[in-house]
């Protein structure tokens, strides 16, 4: 059996999606301006020492 769903419920079910889908695309520009700034930090020298020591063969450490 097929439930009628009376037109004002649809508008409301209608703005909670698009709020819904407002507040995830917030969420997903936040996410890439907080990433963007992670990635273009610089590497600190002493991580870079430990790629460096990691790379070489094991006999010239």
């Amino acid at each position: 059996m097929i439930e009628h769903v009376p037109m004002e419920d649809q508008r409301k079910g209608a703005a909670s999606l698009d709020e819904a889908r407002l507040r995830q695309q917030a969420i997903g520009v936040k996410l890439r301006q907080m990433f963007d700034e992670v990635v273009n930090e610089p590497v600190p020298d002493e991580f870079l020492d430990i790629l460096r020591r990691a790379e070489k063969p094991s006999g010239e450490r």
